[in-house]
């Protein structure tokens, strides 16, 4: 089984730059208390990484 990742986003989005805004869309997190699970790989810890600041992250 493959490792997954709980996204929650805990900050708003408003002030942030288009491109921030745009990596929580691609995650599926458009509002405040929102949780997405996703696979655990290279390409959505990147994009945790733009976003850290907005969002909380729990490894399952």
């Amino acid at each position: 089984m493959e490792k997954t990742l709980t996204i929650k986003l805990v900050k708003s989005s408003i002030t942030a730059p288009k491109n921030q805004k745009d990596t929580l869309k691609a995650l599926g997190l458009t509002k405040i208390n929102k949780t997405v699970v996703k696979v655990d790989n290279p390409q959505i810890r990147g994009m945790i990484r733009t976003v850290a600041h907005l969002v909380s992250v729990e490894e399952a």
